[in-house]
């Protein structure tokens, strides 16, 4: 886990159009406030780089001591139509001028706007409805739970696995660690789980072999018959990455799971509402999912997330018993609505395309300096990653990572913390809204940050 030092340090001041650092990092009279929390918190809430938001806006954020960052984590990939949208403000407060701020189920007209609107963008929109909840987690626990019942009730007990890839993250809750591929995450699950089992991801880098015949043979050597699985869940791009598949995996991939009546899950949590250049990343293997899951991006705001999926899947369960206590509260669902305007509105799906093609050469630009050390870089529209080896490896080194993470934050560019199988990878995940200048000033920002740790 990520670990900054909360012990200020003199760091060289920066004033540019987009990046502002006057005070030591962390800021003195910041450290109350991060004890406060140590007092008051889990630790498991700390491991970000030590800065504390008192407002974001567009592609931007500020602490109160004039401190200003240029924004590469989107939160974490939240923020896909930028920090603090007045469009969002204003509907947020008409809502609340209305009074009317938890529904629990009963219906509000907004919500038939959004579930419109997503329905709309579905890859079948005759065929799909949506189902509103709150979090990520909430999305592809349901979607697991989906798969298990339509094959349950049209199959039998036997038709009960759900197959995911190794160094996948589906959420924080039991079925989407359960179905996650980082074992590390999934200690304190015992005794359950017999039924979800992994495959390797074949990403051409921490796993070379990128043909569909080794998920056969995976399944194979797992004991897992294709006429046993219920459900197959991935990421539309990993998040340790970010790691997309071979188009043609994807394809055969869904081929097998036609063939065999198996749930084709695609997760968008983060992936979705044009953050690789495509308003969901399934669309650049030329795939149509079962089922979705969505999150993150959906709001960039508020917490909000939803499945998006056949009728006949979605349909299963009688009226008042697939619910949650706040799917489609009012709030957060005004803030989907005037973020997917945005997004729609402002052509911000071609925008991160193009964006995305200064984005990704320039990291291989950077990549290509220090080979030995930058293992990889992946990435489509505006989400990317370099993952830090040790010299002449492919052994993740995240103390690397966080040293070229922690040395761009002293610079004024913020990222979350590095991510990963070990933490190694340095992920890029600006606001769709960034400017052509202002990401090439964070490229240099970061190549900067690499001469300086690496060279």
């Amino acid at each position: 886990m990520a670990k900054y030092s909360l012990i200020p340090v003199d760091v060289p001041k920066v004033n540019t159009k987009y990046r502002t650092i006057k005070t030591k990092l962390p800021v003195p009279e910041s450290l109350d406030i991060f004890e406060s929390l140590s007092m008051s918190e889990p630790v498991s809430m700390m491991g970000q780089p030590p800065v504390v938001w008192d407002k974001a806006e567009g592609f931007q954020v500020h602490d109160r001591w004039g401190n200003m960052w240029l924004d590469w984590s989107s939160g974490v990939l939240i923020t896909n139509a930028g920090h603090g949208r007045k469009e969002i403000i204003e509907g947020l407060r008409k809502v609340i001028d209305q009074k009317l701020l938890a529904t629990y189920v009963f219906v509000h007209e907004k919500r038939a706007e959004l579930t419109q609107m997503l329905q709309a963008i579905s890859p079948d929109p005759m065929n799909y409805n949506v189902f509103i909840l709150s979090t990520g987690s909430e999305a592809t626990e349901n979607c697991i739970k989906l798969a298990k019942t339509y094959a349950i009730q049209k199959y039998g007990p036997q038709k009960r696995y759900i197959v995911s890839f190794k160094n996948a993250f589906h959420g924080r809750t039991m079925a989407s660690q359960l179905a996650g591929g980082m074992d590390k995450q999934k200690a304190w699950l015992v005794g359950e789980g017999q039924t979800f089992v992994q495959v390797p991801f074949p990403d051409g880098f921490k796993n070379e072999d990128t043909s569909f015949e080794l998920f056969l043979k995976s399944l194979n050597d797992l004991g897992v018959k294709p006429e046993q699985i219920a459900g197959v869940i991935t990421e539309s791009f990993q998040g340790v990455g970010p790691d997309f598949f071979p188009d043609e995996y994807a394809k055969k991939l869904e081929a097998f799971c036609r063939e065999h009546d198996i749930v084709c899950i695609f997760d968008e949590v983060q992936a979705g509402f044009g953050r690789s250049g495509k308003m969901f990343s399934f669309e650049h293997y030329g795939v149509k999912p079962d089922l979705i899951a969505c999150g993150k991006g959906i709001s960039s705001s508020l917490p909000i997330s939803a499945v998006i999926g056949r009728k006949d899947i979605m349909g299963l369960y009688a009226p008042g018993s697939m619910t949650s206590t706040h799917s489609a509260s009012p709030l957060p669902v005004v803030a989907a609505i005037e973020s997917l305007k945005i997004i729609q509105k402002e052509k911000l799906v071609e925008r991160s395309r193009e964006m995305g093609e200064i984005l990704i050469p320039g990291l291989k630009k950077i990549r290509e300096k220090y080979p030995d050390i930058l293992g990889c870089v992946q990435g489509r529209g505006l989400v990317g990653g370099i993952q830090v080896v040790k010299k002449g490896t492919k052994i993740p080194d995240p103390e690397m990572a966080q040293k070229i993470n922690e040395r761009c934050f002293q610079k004024g560019l913020l990222m979350f913390a590095p991510v990963g199988v070990a933490g190694e990878c340095i992920k890029i995940a600006p606001p769709l809204i960034i400017s052509k200048e202002a990401l090439i000033e964070g490229l240099q920002v970061l190549e900067e940050a690499c001469d300086e740790i690496l060279g």
